[in-house]
């Protein structure tokens, strides 16, 4: 079976989705990013987010990511997911 590919600027992506993209990086994205080439030959970053039927890829820059955290305030001072959030999402 082939997964399908959904490539999505972070904020556009479902909540649902986003909620699970924490509990899979509770420490962060920036040093999770991949690279790839568009097919116009353009470098993007983003962040790769797979479940059983999809693969997400969620553009960021790594400073967009960096920000993304420091603004979340499901994210401590340190840049780490809140044991609130992880209680409360995790199955």
């Amino acid at each position: 079976m082939n997964k399908k590919r959904i490539i999505k600027d972070y904020f556009d992506l479902p909540e649902d989705v986003l909620t699970e993209i924490k509990l899979e990086y509770p420490f962060g994205f920036s040093d999770n990013l991949i690279t790839y080439t568009s097919k116009d030959g353009k470098k993007i970053s983003a962040l790769l987010y797979e479940t059983d039927e999809y693969y997400y890829l969620a553009r960021m820059t790594k400073q967009e990511a960096i920000d993304i955290i420091d603004e979340d305030e499901d994210y401590d001072e340190d840049g780490n997911l809140s044991d609130e959030f992880i209680e409360e999402y995790s199955e």
